[in-house]
């Protein structure tokens, strides 16, 4: 097992005297820099990053604390190239090279939301979290999301020290949270419980929105002899929150200076209902507030979860370590907004099993399975959000469907309509009558093969070599066919593969140089990673035949006996992007990656990542909610707008092209540092800069260059009690993000930052 000061140090020096690590006063956790933590699980046992042949940071549970990190978005500060639109303000997907990546935790991978519009996550079961650019290593499996991952780490039980952790938080707007965490040592170096728990209460500066949550996590370790470990995780989590959809009709006027246009959409039927080509004849142009977001007191969003992890490992020989890793989720939710958009799952579960045989540490070589049973029915196409006028009554946002809509949907409950899992011919004229989204019943299974063997060339020279095939098997039916009609069913089997190769030298004791190629087949989902039937009732191949590429070469750089760490990333990489609608568009991105940690004897450390993308279209054709925000107005008013008057939302598919990927900055670039002044007071901050970008697609709207500055101050009141004080966006700025990956609601929606706003943390460890 490599500790965390090895990770600073190339493999043919770790005999040598270790880098100092220097603690702050008092009982907290030693300070873990991105450099300085391993690597656990993802390219073998545990890796230093500066072996690892691929664009890796690890962010430890105290950076966690010291960064304030709380969701997914917040690993821009330490990661490059992980700019993350706002998720309708609960990201339950990190964002990685201008595309949603996958989510695994310890190793595994983990039930996500539907493109993102997922369950917000509570990180009081992790302990530290690994982001990496690319497609998964070949152990970890083929995805549907190939632009990086995230791989939390939960939680482990200790067996030599018991140990408590009291952490209360108090922000602006009533928002509370409480976790409490304690280790008991039942048997030492035999049996250790691990139990925390989580409480948040959250109200917000957004209009009608707010967080109520609980988690509990319980953590064993068993550990008979020297050569056996055993870690057991259990997690249960309860949520009621709010999809924020942010503002809506972002023009520029509205980006630059918060300038509202007014006036309710009218549909051709006469109709102010939100609905498809409506149009609105301004009635003027208003300051809105920003607190002012598309949500509803009605909307109903819950979410229960329960997660188990298991990882065995004994060492049957010098030469052979075995490992066992064991994965199961179940979930459920009801997503029941006034706009339409329903989205509920009856039940989910995943179970995922993998055995990995390690021989001398060089090759792996395993097999896995995983199954996924979904239950879901969901509705999103009437809904509209540019005909809404914010500014009037809340009944300018709601759409009650017309009986029209309501016949071509299925009533699930009374009152509640959602699509059919496929589409069928009342009158026989050969076109489907129903609107479709996302609901299925399906199960897939899937076994995987995998091998990986690091060959040694030379003392300074090493290539490595990973495959996986994997035998897909799926089934999906209709689990809510209209009356009259058998639900239709169809099944599907394909194989996938994953192929890797990297070679890396050792210029010097500080200096290593990779490169490093991958090449995948990934999948297609929809929610909670199930499987639909298309319009014609089966199953599209396409769905399996998403294919994937990354080239990438770096330099990584440890001086001997110094404290600091660097490297520089190329990479080139295509990959696919999941529309709204089902369908998949290709993407190519190409771009520059680095990061640099350093700390000093004086106590002050400092981390700064900075990134390079270049990310359009790979000849493939885009889809966006409306054309462009002026489709929505008419030109009665041009002094507002020039409005086109073709009316919106409707719906626009752009012809195969190169285009600039909507939604993503070309520049992103963030620094985070903290100084220890006094035995008892430490300052700290953070800084993002993201450089000007396209909203939508034809790009007629531009985010302007965009920073944010977030300062902290902590005091050490005794050496087991802390206080700290963060002031969030410090300078006031009043930025703004696109709230969807891919940019389909670019011309429609924009996400406003919060404003400044201050929070207290108390934190007592005995």
């Amino acid at each position: 097992m490599k500790y965390a000061w090895l990770a600073l140090l190339p493999v043919s020096v770790m005999a040598q005297e270790p880098i100092e690590i220097i603690e702050v006063t008092g009982e907290g956790e030693t300070l873990v820099l991105p450099s300085e933590e391993p690597v656990e699980g993802v390219f073998g046992l545990s890796d230093a990053l500066q072996e690892i042949p691929r664009s890796a940071t690890m962010i430890s549970r105290s950076l966690m604390d010291q960064a304030a990190i709380n969701d997914l978005h917040d690993i821009a500060r330490f990661a490059p190239n992980s700019f993350a639109a706002a998720g309708f303000g609960n990201p339950s997907l990190p964002s990685m090279r201008g595309q949603l990546g996958e989510l695994f935790e310890a190793g595994m991978r983990r039930q996500a939301g539907n493109n993102g519009l997922g369950v917000p996550m509570s990180f009081n079961s992790i302990e530290g979290i690994a982001v990496v650019k690319g497609a998964p290593p070949v152990m970890l499996g083929t995805t549907q999301r190939v632009g990086g991952f995230v791989n939390l780490l939960p939680k482990k039980a200790l067996t030599d020290k018991e140990r408590s952790r009291v952490r209360g938080e108090w922000g602006q707007w009533s928002q509370y949270r409480l976790q409490l965490d304690h280790n008991e040592v039942l048997k030492r170096d035999k049996h250790g419980l691990r139990v925390s728990a989580e409480f948040v209460d959250h109200d917000s500066f957004y209009d009608y929105t707010s967080t109520r949550s609980d988690d509990v996590f319980v953590a064993y370790r068993f550990t008979p002899n020297s050569r056996t470990e055993w870690d057991i995780g259990l997690e249960y989590y309860d949520v009621e929150w709010t999809d924020n959809a942010g503002i809506n009709r972002p023009t520029q006027a509205l980006i630059d200076d918060n300038l509202y246009i007014t006036g309710q959409g009218v549909q051709p039927n006469g109709s102010t209902v939100p609905s498809a080509y409506a149009v609105v004849s301004p009635t003027g142009q208003v300051e809105i507030d920003r607190s002012r977001v598309l949500t509803d007191p009605a909307d109903i969003n819950n979410a229960k979860t329960t997660l188990v992890h298991s990882t065995f490992q004994q060492q049957w020989s010098d030469a052979l370590i075995f490992v066992n890793r064991t994965y199961y989720q179940y979930l459920e939710r009801e997503g029941i907004n006034q706009n339409s958009f329903v989205e509920i799952i009856d039940g989910a579960h995943t179970f995922e099993n993998r055995a990995e045989l390690h021989i001398n540490d060089r090759s792996i070589v395993g097999i896995n399975l995983r199954i996924n049973d979904v239950l879901g029915y969901s509705q999103f196409s009437t809904e509209a959000d540019l005909p809404t006028d914010l500014t009037g009554p809340i009944s300018n946002r709601r759409i009650p469907l017309t009986a029209a809509q309501q016949a071509q949907l299925v009533e699930l409950r009374p009152g509640l309509f959602v699509s059919p899992g496929t589409n069928y011919d009342n009158d026989g004229d050969g076109v489907g009558d129903y609107i479709l989204s996302d609901t299925t019943d399906s199960l897939s299974q899937q076994w995987g093969l995998f091998a990986q063997h690091e060959l040694a060339l030379t003392e300074r020279w090493q290539v490595t070599a990973g495959a996986r095939l994997d035998y897909y098997d799926v089934t999906a039916k209709d689990p809510l066919p209209p009356a009259g009609f058998e639900g239709a069913e169809d099944s599907y089997n394909d194989w996938l593969s994953a192929v890797s190769l990297s070679s890396q030298y050792q210029l010097s004791t500080a200096v290593m140089v990779y490169a490093s190629a991958y090449e995948s087949d990934s999948t297609s989902n929809s929610m909670a990673g199930g499987t639909v039937l298309n319009a014609n009732q089966v199953i599209d191949s396409q769905n399996f035949a998403t294919e994937n590429t990354l080239y990438e070469i770096g330099i990584k750089i440890a001086p001997v006996n110094s404290r600091w760490y660097t490297d520089v990333v190329v990479f080139d990489q295509t990959r696919s992007l999941r529309n709204r609608d089902g369908s998949n568009s290709g993407i190519a991105t190409q771009g520059v990656e680095a990061q640099w940690n350093y700390r000093n004897e004086n106590g002050f450390w400092a981390t700064l990542a900075a990134s390079y993308l270049d990310a359009h279209y790979d000849n493939s054709a885009a889809f966006q909610d409306t054309r462009q925000v002026a489709d929505l107005f008419d030109n009665s008013r041009p002094d507002i707008i020039n409005g086109t008057g073709v009316g919106a939302p409707n719906f626009a598919a752009f012809a195969a092209s190169n285009q600039r990927l909507q939604g993503v900055p070309e520049v992103q670039a963030s620094a985070v540092a903290g100084w220890q002044l006094t035995p008892q007071w430490s300052v700290g901050g953070d800084l993002s800069y993201t450089q000007s970008y396209p909203l939508d697609y034809l790009q007629t709207v531009m985010i302007r260059d965009q920073y944010m500055l977030n300062l902290n101050a902590t005091y050490q009141i005794t050496a087991q009690l802390s206080a700290r004080l963060d002031v969030f966006n410090a300078t006031d700025e009043e930025n703004w993000s696109p709230v969807f990956e891919g940019g389909y609601f670019g011309s429609t929606l924009a996400f406003p930052s919060l404003p400044r706003h201050a929070q207290l943390t108390v934190d007592y460890r005995f």
